[in-house]
C-alpha cells in the first residue's frame, strides 16, 4: 500500500499527459458505514471525467416552498447546498445542517464530497478551483437546480466565493463559515516554508508539512473514547481525518493539492469581486479565528459580518452552542431576504 504522501497531484501551468491518468479510486460506502455508521442519508454520486463525486440529499421534511426564480428570492429557501472545507468531509457539516433543517423543514438541503473527501475520487490534475466549479455545476445540473443558496466552511467558504465571483447567475444568495481564503501568504509563511508552497523540492516532505500546519501543534491526535462517541450520533472530526488518511488514497495529496492551488491564501481579489455581485450574503466567524478576520471581511465590502466570541475556527463543529449561534445568523439571514 502506498504512504500518503508518495502520490504528487499536477501543479497548475505544467504539461498534462496525452492520456489521463485515472482518478484514485474512493473507500467504499460500506466501509466508512462500518466505522461511522449511517449518519449520513444513503451516498448518491455525479460521474465525471475527472472521477466520481458523492453527495448527500436531505429532501424537505414538509411541503415545499415554492419555487424560486433568480429574481425573486422567497425567505424560506427551497433549496441550499452545503460546502465543506479541507480534511474534514461533508459529515462534518452534518450539526449545521441537523440544526437549519430543523428551523427550515421545507428546504431541500444537499451536502457535497468535494474531491478527494470521504466517498469521492481523487482526479489526477490540478486541485485548481475550476476543477471544484466544475464538479459544483455537475450537481447543480444533476439535481436540476438552475440556482441555490451556498453556505461554505472553511475552504469551502473560499469556493463558494469564487463561484458566485464568477458564476453569479447561479447563486441565490451565501453564508461564508469561517472562510479560508484569506491567509496572508506573505506574511504567514517563512522563505522555507514558501518552497513547500511552490514545489520543485522534496514532494514528500512538503505534504508532510502541509497537514502538519493544518493539523496545528501537536498534529492529528484522535481523542480517546472516539467511538462511543460517534456510536452516540456525534461528529468526530479528528476521527474522521483520521479514517481518510488510512483508508482513501489519494486523500492527503488532494489535501496537498487544495492548499497549493485552491486560492486558499491571498485571495483578497476574489472575495471583493463576490461581495460586489450584490447577491445576497452573510459571514460568520470564530472571535478566535486565525484564518480570517472581521476586518479584513468588512474591508472588502461585506456588510454582514457576525462574529462568534470565543469560538475559533471550528466554529460549526466544537460546540453545540457556536453551532446555534451560527445557524441563528444563517436564520435571520434567510428570513431577511425579500
Amino acid at each position: 500500500m502506498p504512504q500518503p504522501f508518495e502520490l504528487v497531484l499536477p501543479r497548475p501551468n505544467t504539461s498534462t499527459p496525452s492520456t489521463p491518468k485515472p482518478p484514485i479510486r474512493a473507500p467504499t460506502e460500506s466501509s466508512f458505514t462500518a466505522v461511522f455508521g449511517k449518519l449520513l442519508p444513503p451516498a448518491q454520486y455525479i460521474h465525471l471525467p475527472h472521477g466520481a463525486a458523492a453527495y448527500y440529499s436531505f429532501p424537505p421534511r414538509s411541503p415545499s416552498a415554492p419555487s424560486e426564480q433568480p429574481s425573486s428570492i422567497p425567505a424560506h429557501p427551497s433549496r441550499v447546498l452545503l460546502l465543506h472545507g479541507v480534511q474534514t468531509p461533508a459529515l462534518g457539516l452534518l450539526p449545521l445542517t441537523r440544526t437549519l433543517q430543523s428551523a427550515f423543514p421545507s428546504t431541500h438541503f444537499v451536502l457535497l464530497e468535494l474531491w478527494g473527501h470521504g466517498l469521492s475520487d481523487t482526479p489526477q490534475a490540478p486541485h485548481v478551483p475550476s476543477l471544484f466549479h466544475g464538479l459544483v455545476d455537475a450537481l447543480l445540473a444533476q439535481l436540476d437546480w438552475h440556482a441555490a443558496h451556498l453556505i461554505g466552511y472553511s475552504f469551502g467558504g473560499a469556493l463558494t466565493a469564487s463561484y458566485a465571483a464568477t458564476r453569479p447567475e447561479k447563486v441565490l444568495s451565501f453564508t461564508l463559515v469561517a472562510p479560508a481564503g484569506l491567509i496572508q501568504s506573505a506574511t504567514t509563511f517563512s522563505a522555507d516554508e514558501m518552497v513547500h508552497l511552490r514545489g520543485g523540492g522534496d514532494e514528500v516532505a512538503a505534504g508532510k508539512w502541509v497537514v502538519g500546519w493544518l493539523e496545528g501543534e501537536g498534529g492529528l491526535v484522535v481523542p480517546e473514547g472516539w467511538e462511543d462517541r460517534v456510536a452516540s450520533g456525534e461528529v468526530v472530526p479528528e476521527a474522521l481525518r483520521e479514517w481518510q488518511m488510512r483508508e482513501h488514497q489519494g486523500h492527503a495529496a488532494s489535501v496537498v493539492g487544495i492548499f497549493r492551488d485552491g486560492e486558499v491564501m491571498d485571495g483578497d481579489e476574489v472575495f471583493g469581486k463576490a461581495a460586489r455581485t450584490q447577491i445576497p450574503s452573510l459571514v460568520v466567524l470564530g472571535e478566535l479565528d486565525s484564518v480570517c478576520s472581521e476586518e479584513q471581511l468588512r474591508s472588502l465590502e461585506f456588510a454582514d459580518v457576525f462574529v462568534v466570541k470565543g469560538a475559533g475556527h471550528g466554529v460549526i463543529r466544537d460546540k453545540e452552542v457556536e453551532v446555534e449561534q451560527v445557524k441563528g445568523y444563517i436564520e435571520r439571514f434567510w428570513k431577511g431576504i425579500v
